[in-house]
């Protein structure tokens, strides 16, 4: 991927979840991220990694809202 980078808006459109979660990710490690300027921006394969191994858990609290 050339540009792996993505804002939590696009992250949150690619992944269902709301914006606020994917920081609390962040913060807790499950995804990377970087500031730029005053916004954030999700490491595209990290979230999608993230989302692979959340839909192979049976704690169904890990995936996104539909």
């Amino acid at each position: 991927m050339t540009n792996d980078w993505i804002t939590t808006q696009q992250a949150a459109d690619l992944s269902g979840y709301h914006p606020n979660h994917l920081l609390r990710l962040v913060r807790s490690a499950e995804i990377q991220a970087r500031k730029w300027g005053q916004a954030w921006q999700i490491s595209q394969r990290s979230l999608q990694n993230y989302l692979q191994i959340a839909s192979q858990s049976d704690d169904q609290r890990r995936g996104p809202k539909e």
